[in-house]
């Protein structure tokens, strides 16, 4: 029974992985530390169970949870390599977001009438904006952090669910703005949209700018009406990539460092120079975990941990890595695709969208393809504002692929029905 459960499942896959790991992370470490072992059994056994629950109590998408599960053991397990500390500490921020996963899923099951809040989640959104901007610490050169006693929090994780409870909302009540404000309607709303954007530019968030962005613009191809529109956005994308290049210097050094990382490698190109070393030094295989030299990239617990993971686990494990956000981004189209429910079928494109611009925007920019922008790789990267958002997206994702479910269900049985 237990070789079934472990080797026939794919919940019994992911404990393989989990307890290999484990083991890796053991002979890494060299000494049996308690707290060590306690804290990774804990987290193996809420990434088996939490599987299992959504099994039992969810009839949607069950490969999505699965294949962040698996993102997420690769995360901790090399944060922990990288520092014991921070490991220890994002496994706490795993079991705050799989809180988080489930009591998403069931408020959005619980309540109805999700997309006749249109002004709440635009006013939330802009409140945080604000209180951001006033009482925002500057950390890495962009003021985007709230300091709370001994905690931060990232107000843009949340208002980048807002905004696609703002997006998705808006085109189910169109009709009715429609109505209220005549043929200047879609002027507002894009004005609005980039009310969104220009908060980031003040913040010089730019990464998130650019995610928003492409966010918006994703959901505005599919739905907007007034196709001309589309063209305009075109534009604005090019005014503000010229305007975000003149205006902030470090825009321009960004830029200059994904041009020519090399003129300066040992000050302003160091960071991508030593990321692109780890890769190349990593081969096929990797070095194996804990006997590479990830501590030469900085801030390669958050923004350069692909480096880290292509360094020690090799090429192989980046480009499984890659596919499996391709597999997320598939299934996320699936569910759009599919939904019958306009509000769940562009919050479901909204955040398929996020997750794979996301992971594009930094992998991107870790390889050197796309200039390098502040922005944390999905479920993997060390944090706890972005894990817990992304759980919260996560279980809203769930909820949109149940509900395609059911009407399949309610469908084949009026077919039966029917055929009876």
């Amino acid at each position: 029974m237990l070789r079934k459960l472990m080797c026939r499942t794919p919940q019994g896959l992911l404990a393989i992985v989990n307890i290999l790991g484990l083991l890796l992370l053991l002979f890494y470490n060299k000494e049996l530390d308690k707290k060590i072992i306690i804290s990774v059994s804990l987290f193996m056994l809420t990434v088996y169970i939490s599987n299992l629950i959504l099994y039992k109590i969810s009839n949607g998408d069950h490969y999505i949870f699965l294949v962040v599960s698996m993102l997420t053991s690769i995360g901790v397990i090399m944060i922990y390599r990288i520092s014991p500390a921070r490991g220890l500490r994002q496994i706490v921020y795993y079991g705050i977001g799989i809180v988080g996963f489930y009591v998403t899923y069931f408020i959005l099951k619980n309540i109805k009438n999700w997309s006749k809040y249109t002004e709440i989640y635009l006013i939330a959104s802009l409140g945080l904006y604000i209180f951001t901007l006033i009482f925002g610490t500057r950390i890495g050169g962009a003021t985007n952090w709230i300091r709370i006693g001994g905690f931060g929090l990232q107000p843009s994780e949340i208002i980048k669910v807002l905004f696609i409870f703002f997006l998705a909302s808006y085109y189910v009540n169109r009709e009715k703005y429609v109505k209220k404000f005549g043929s200047k309607t879609s002027y507002i709303f894009m004005a609005l949209s980039y009310t969104y954007v220009g908060f980031l530019f003040l913040q010089k968030e730019l990464g998130t700018a650019l995610l928003f962005f492409l966010v918006f613009n994703a959901i505005f191809f599919v739905y907007e009406p007034d196709r001309k529109l589309i063209l305009f956005n075109v534009i604005g994308a090019a005014v503000m990539a010229i305007a975000g290049y003149f205006l902030f210097s470090h825009v321009r050094l960004r830029v200059d460092i994904w041009l020519d990382p090399w003129k300066d490698l040992t000050s302003r190109g160091y960071q991508i120079v030593q990321s692109l070393f780890a890769i190349a030094s990593g081969g096929f295989f990797g070095t194996g975990v804990g006997l590479g030299h990830p501590e030469f990239v900085p801030e390669v617990h958050t923004d350069f941990i692909f480096a880290a993971i292509c360094e020690e686990m090799g090429i192989f494990a980046g480009i499984a890595i890659m596919m499996l956000f391709m597999v997320i981004v598939y299934r996320g189209i699936k569910i759009t695709i599919q939904q019958q429910d306009k509000f769940f079928r562009i919050i479901a494109l909204g955040i398929t969208a996020t997750l794979g611009f996301q992971a594009f925007i930094i992998l991107g920019g870790v390889i050197k393809m796309i200039p390098l922008t502040g922005i944390t790789l999905p479920f993997i990267s060390y944090g706890g504002s972005s894990l817990i958002s992304s759980f919260i997206a996560l279980g809203v994702l769930q909820v949109a692929s149940e509900e395609l479910d059911i009407e399949q269900e309610e469908e084949h049985e009026y077919r039966v029905q029917e055929d009876n």
